[in-house]
């Protein structure tokens, strides 16, 4: 994708100097634009279908005019007496009407005509006698329309200079064309020829040509004739070899060669000297054409989507290069010379198989467009390469001022349903105990058979496996219950082994897409191409034939989802390559086309994103290993299994990764007393604890990005709330969560009376003596508490004070508290309810919602805190509605996170289990999602508002910034496959249950020009206003500046 996309942004590039042209020449003419009153109001597809041909009156006086447009008035014929009223006339503009044939009148204008845009119409002939009256036309554009032939008199404008035919039926040229002796570009692409017209080597005038997407095939060996030639598109034209000729074109400076089949390119190809931009991307060179290295010219270069292994340290010598990708290759290693390209600007290198990055690599400081994901980093680590070039550069700075340092060190995840035996076969391996030994083991490590470790919710441990080589894991036992749901993605990182344990004793068929197949999905979704090992417990209570038979289904059932997943990727990414075969116009003709309107680019993205999902499946370990914790034979064996895996150097390069030994000292600090008791530390704490490990202040700030990328601490360098603090004590910080996540009334209750007892001495020595209190106050307090915790569990509300007493002694003093808040709104499991924007609360007490425990449909339990209420619904003249849906998995908390984000978007709110109630500003706004109710149907998302037509631009503004926070979400995802549509209004209004939807896409597509109305394919009677579809200003698809704390801190 990355190299087509490229190809696209340097388009405008490429043909800038002819628009600009364009632009000069009309400049200082007089000019008039003419809209028909009774017009269509648009072209493309409405003016195309549209039965009434409006009717256009020329005004009076129009001897002068010399530019006259009368674009996108739907016009079947000009207006009566159009030639002979307009005697000065030099540019006429007929784009997007509905021509069949050049009017007549465009020849009386033929002896001073000198431009000619007759682009967007419906031409299927121009009229021999027509073109033989544009004797002086210098330029002519025919693109997107319906011709199958060019009539011979084409070739009779000897002063023609630009010609645009693309996007038409041409099956041939002309011979005559070869006259065209001033011409000097031409643009054929998208048409259906079958070979390299022939009669276009006479023009040795030609500067510009584009061919692409024909079935050329093959090349001449006389192209060399083109000599003047600097500009050449090949894109897509089927060629498997260029012509020893080609490389005599010595003026060339950009050509586009991408979407062949080229293997090799000629020796003789380095004779392009002039060459400036080159793209070969998805090509099948397997070699880094060598041709290539003499071409010191040379700015950009785009060889992404080849199969090449390795790159030359001659490429050095390329010295003006700004622009090189090689993304989506099979390179396993950078040549050291490649830190001499100093003036590089864009290096796009991800998805290949690069480990180690080059020293000085940091010399590359101009590189602002840098991609590296998908690659088996292990130095400078992964984490460090995704921050920048500034971070690997600090990287390898501090790497030769300390010695390098190996952690064997991998993350294991326990995780699957309740009452799987996980928090059991967790102690087994870590302590490795066995309970009962009736094989026979040792008796030393046997233990009497102990009721199973009740989960006191998400814990972790370390396990040294092998002492022996140092091999150690850290553990994290993932609880099983529902309500951790919100919190369990955080934890779910790249470079971990993840353990899916399957209760096997209570096992059915039935029940395995919840105890199996929703923990797989989840996983693929959160980290795609994860590595999985399968589990089963309690493997003493099966026989021996229902334990393979068990073992057996879970394993089928898993290969069944698999192919079942796979199977529907490849033909969503099938309809998309049927769209990309037809161009652009066809899809935006009509629609009830597969991706109606959406542009070539979005529709690489989206191929580009399923051929993702497709190629990094995930890795499932084969076959199911039954365990029974009384068995050290299962034990053992299961250790064996779990040290032979990590110890894979392709599965697990961080395993490997090489870090400068202060930074590992650094982290090694952070952990030792008396810090390690403390929740939290300051910069400058740990500035000190740098010093120590002998890192300076400017060397301190890579360190602590790369501890907090890798998930050792948490450091929020982008947070003015949190920067200035880090959060070493994770294991602290997760036995916080977990009081938040345990939704038992009663141990909430006791926690907080516990808290009460203590809050005498919390107060300080000054303060006075208190009393005790008597039976009836403690009764009073007792019965305010439990109203505090019914209040927690139904509504998700609690204040400042009871939160405090909830989480002693974990918190102690009042900033610990006012920074833990700040940490769980950013992590997005609460907000302050209350608070005013940027503000202080002046005394009054801060409630704290928990979106993630609402339980009400529709709740207004904020009413009493806010002295507000939501305003009843007002009449909805038009509906805004966009509907993500997610037909594998829902992202678990996606919902509860996603009400904290949107949080800082909107007021007067009111949260139910499954919608928000909101406003932005006076505009209203509904979030709804929508529990798949069956196995066919997908889980819903939407964001809808409501507005006038003329005022629809508010309903835009509103929903915008929430459909830009839901994208932001998702990137922490990218494993998973969720489609976006906006709904059809009309339908809406109409109450239709199944109403149409566009394409998504088409929020992050600017509006067509011209075009007002859009045909609704369900009723093809109603049309949809432009405005009720497309947003006034493109959304963004992917926010590059805004990053979110799921994503920073999964890594724990």
């Amino acid at each position: 994708m990355a190299g087509m996309d490229s190809g696209n942004l340097k388009t405008a590039r490429l043909w800038r100097d002819a628009a600009l042209r364009a632009r000069k020449l009309r400049s200082n003419l007089r000019q008039l634009t003419l809209s028909a009153a009774g017009a269509c109001p648009g072209a493309g597809a409405d003016a195309l279908e549209s039965p009434a041909s409006p009717q256009l009156v020329l005004p009076a006086n129009l001897g002068d005019i010399e530019a006259l447009n009368l674009g996108n008035n739907g016009l079947e014929e000009v207006p009566e007496g159009l030639g002979s009223a307009l005697g000065s006339l030099r540019v006429l503009v007929l784009r997007r009407n509905r021509f069949a044939r050049l009017p007549p009148a465009v020849a009386e204008l033929g002896h001073h005509l000198t431009e000619l845009d007759v682009s967007h119409n419906r031409l299927t002939a121009l009229g021999a006698e027509v073109v033989s009256a544009l004797r002086e036309l210098r330029k002519l554009n025919l693109s997107h329309n319906q011709l199958p032939a060019l009539p011979a008199q084409l070739g009779a404008l000897a002063h023609l200079e630009e010609l645009d035919v693309s996007f038409n039926r041409l099956t041939h040229l002309p011979d005559s064309l070869s006259c065209l002796s001033r011409l000097r570009t031409l643009d054929v692409d998208h048409n259906q020829l079958t070979a390299f017209p022939r009669q276009l080597l006479q023009l040795v005038a030609l500067e510009e040509l584009d061919v692409s997407s024909n079935r050329l095939r093959g090349l001449p060996e006389d192209i060399s004739a083109l000599c003047a030639l600097k500009i050449l598109w090949l894109s897509g034209a089927e060629l498997g070899t260029l012509p020893a000729g080609f490389c005599e074109l010595a003026s060339l400076e950009s050509l586009m060669l991408d979407n062949n089949g080229l293997q090799a390119l000629p020796a003789q190809f380095s004779r392009l000297q002039r060459l400036k931009m080159l793209n070969l991307s998805s090509n099948l060179l397997e070699e880094f054409p060598a041709a290539l290295l003499p071409l010191a010219g040379l700015e950009e270069l785009y060889l992404s989507r080849n199969q090449l292994t390795s790159v030359p340290s001659l490429i050095s010598g390329l010295g003006r290069l700004l622009t090189l990708w090689l993304d989506n290759n099979r390179i396993r290693y950078l040549p050291d010379s490649i830190v001499e390209l100093t003036g590089l600007e864009e290096l796009v290198l991800q998805g290949n198989q690069i480990a180690v990055l080059p020293d000085n690599f940091g010399q590359l400081s101009r590189v602002g467009l840098w991609k590296i994901k998908d690659n088996p980093l292990i130095q400078p680590p992964y984490e460090v390469c995704m921050k920048g070039i500034p971070y690997i550069a600090a990287y390898q700075k501090e790497l030769a001022h300390s010695q390098p340092a190996v952690q064997p060190r991998l993350k294991l995840l326990l995780m699957g349903h309740k009452a799987a035996g996980k928090t059991l076969l967790r102690h087994c391996l870590t302590e490795e105990r066995v309970e009962g030994c009736p094989g026979g083991g040792d008796k030393e490590k046997c233990y009497p058979p102990s009721p199973p470790p009740v989960s006191k919710g998400i814990e972790v441990t370390s396990w040294t496996a092998d002492a022996s080589r140092g091999l150690r894991f850290i553990v994290y036992d993932l609880a099983g219950d529902e309500s951790y749901e919100v919190i369990q993605p955080f934890f779910l990182s790249p470079g971990a082994l993840y353990v899916l344990v399957v209760n096997l004793a209570t096992y059915e068929p039935r029940r395995f897409p919840t105890t199996v197949g929703s923990f797989l999905h989840r996983v693929g979704a959160r980290v795609p191409h994860a590595v999985v090992c399968i589990v089963g417990t309690h493997a003493d209570l099966c026989g021996e034939r229902e334990l393979e038979e068990k073992c057996l289904d879970i394993h089928r059932q898993i290969a069944l989802q698999e192919k079942h997943d796979a199977e529907g990727l490849s033909r969503l990414a099938q309809v998309v390559d049927e769209a990309l075969a037809r161009d652009f116009e066809l899809r935006s003709a009509s629609p009830h086309a597969a991706y109606y309107g959406v542009s070539d680019k979005n529709l690489r993205r989206r191929k580009a994103h399923f051929q993702y999902l497709l190629n990094h499946r995930l890795q499932i370990l084969s076959p199911v290993l039954p365990v029974s914790c009384r068995d050290p034979r299962h034990l053992q064996r299961l250790r064996d299994k779990l040290l032979s895996v990590a110890e894979h150097r392709e599965i697990f390069p961080n395993l490997h990764r090489v870090l400068p030994r202060s930074w590992q000292v650094l982290e090694e600090l952070h952990f030792q007393p008396p810090q390690a008791q403390r929740l939290w530390l300051s910069w400058w704490d740990s500035a000190r604890l740098g010093l120590q490990a002998g890192l300076t202040e400017d060397r301190l700030q890579s360190a602590l990005s790369y501890l907090h990328e890798s998930g050792k601490l948490l450091y929020f360098e982008d947070s003015p709330a949190l920067k200035e603090h880090v959060f070493h004590n994770l294991t602290r910080l997760i036995d916080i969560l977990n009081v938040f996540f345990q939704r038992d009334p009663s141990l909430l209750l006791h926690k907080l009376l516990l808290g009460t007892s203590g809050e005498g001495k919390a107060e300080g020595e000054s303060s006075p003596p208190l009393a005790l209190p008597t039976p009836s106050q403690e009764l009073l307090r007792a019965t305010q508490l439990h109203q505090y915790v019914e209040g927690f569990l139904l509504h998700g509300l609690l204040p400042a004070h009871v939160i405090r007493l909830l989480l002693k002694p974990h918190v102690q003093a009042q900033q610990d508290l006012q920074l833990l808040l700040e940490l769980l709104e950013k992590m997005g499991l609460c907000y302050c309810l209350n608070k005013p924007k940027g503000k202080p609360l002046n005394g009054s007490t801060a409630w704290y919602k928990f979106p993630c425990y609402v339980q009400n449909e529709v709740p207004h339990a904020e009413a009493w805190i806010n002295g507000t209420n939501l305003a009843g619904q007002s009449f909805v003249a038009e509906q805004l509605q966009i509907e993500y849906s997610f037909p594998f998995t829902f992202p678990p908390g996606l919902f509860a996170r996603y009400s904290v984000q949107i949080n800082s978007h909107v007021v007067h709110r009111s949260d139910g289990k499954f919608q928000i109630f909101a406003y932005r500003g006076k505009v209203p706004v509904v979030v709804s999602y929508r529990p798949a109710k069956g196995v066919l149907q997908p889980d819903t998302l939407s964001i809808a508002s409501h507005a006038s037509l003329p005022n629809i631009w508010t309903a835009w503004q509103a929903i915008t910034p929430l459909v830009e926070e839901l994208n932001v979400l998702l990137q922490e995802w990218p494993g998973l496959h969720y489609t976006v549509h906006i709904l059809c209004s009309k339908c809406l209004k109409r109450g239709s249950p199944n109403p149409h939807a566009f394409p998504g896409e088409l929020l992050s597509q600017p509006r067509p020009e011209g075009v007002a109305e859009i045909i609704c394919p369900k009723n093809g009677s109603e049309r949809v206003n432009v405005a009720l579809v497309y947003p006034p200003t493109p959304t963004v698809i992917s926010p590059c500046s805004k990053k979110n704390v799921g994503e920073k801190h999964r890594n724990q």
